[in-house]
Parts: C-alpha cells; sequence; structure tokens
C-alpha cells in the first residue's frame, strides 16, 4: 500500500514589511456597521408615501456642521432619552425644517445639520416635545 500524500499546504506568509494592521481593519469594520445602521433605521424614520418638506423655515446657525465623531456619539443615544442628551453632542442646528406627523396625532419638530465630510447631506433630528424621537437622511440636490 503506498503513503497517501496530504493536499494540504502550508499557508503563504505575507512578504517581509507587510504586515497586516488589524485596528485598520476593526475601524474599517466598525465604520461600514454604522454605515448600515444608518441606512437601515432611516428606512423606518419617516412614514412611507409622506411628502415632506425638507426646506429650512428658520436657519439658527449658518456656520453649524456635524462632524463624523459628533455623529458617532449621537448613535449611542437612545431614542426616548431627554432633547437636552443630544444638545450635548450637537449644538445649535443649522436650520429648522417643517415639523412633520411620524406617527399619527404626534407633530415631530425636525432640526437639521450639515454632514462636514459630506455638506450636501444632512442629519435631520427628530424630536417629539422633549424627547428625542429619532433621525434621518436628507440629500441635497
Amino acid at each position: 500500500m503506498k503513503p497517501r500524500r496530504s493536499s494540504h499546504r502550508p499557508a503563504s506568509r505575507p512578504p517581509q514589511g507587510t504586515a497586516v494592521d488589524p485596528v485598520r481593519y476593526l475601524l474599517a469594520g466598525g465604520f461600514m456597521l454604522t454605515l448600515l445602521a444608518l441606512l437601515a433605521d432611516s428606512r423606518n424614520s419617516l412614514p412611507s408615501g409622506s411628502v415632506v418638506s425638507n426646506i429650512c423655515r428658520e436657519v439658527v446657525q449658518a456656520d453649524a456642521v456635524l462632524s463624523r465623531e459628533a455623529l458617532s456619539q449621537l448613535l449611542t443615544i437612545p431614542e426616548r432619552d431627554r432633547k437636552e442628551a443630544v444638545r450635548l453632542v450637537i449644538r445649535e442646528p443649522y436650520c429648522r425644517l417643517p415639523s412633520v406627523e411620524v406617527r399619527q396625532g404626534v407633530m415631530a419638530e425636525r432640526e437639521a445639520y450639515p454632514l462636514a465630510f459630506d455638506p450636501q447631506t444632512w442629519f435631520v433630528v427628530l424630536y417629539e416635545g422633549d424627547e428625542y424621537a429619532g433621525y434621518s437622511f436628507v440629500f441635497q440636490h
């Protein structure tokens, strides 16, 4: 009987000097998960079929923008938390948008913050009274 040859080949190693940086992959993976969470949640923020005006009714702070860091911090705040908790992370908005009825019979105030890294995209925070009710994105043309 002939001995069997193993088809297993030893793992190849990366060339010298090209060490894989696990922190880079961890950050990239975290960013992608955050982006997916943002996209998934923004679909549920406003009722389907609603026509919503995204034109500012009042400019509050003309130079206000939302940084990546502030956006990341905001995503850790649970819905239904106090409005003050959100304001500790993101100060005065760029503008206030017209209120919308998100749930039947409940009007939500909306405040817009252009993203510092993409000013054509606005991050819109919704409040029901003094309660943080969620967020959505508005893509400007």
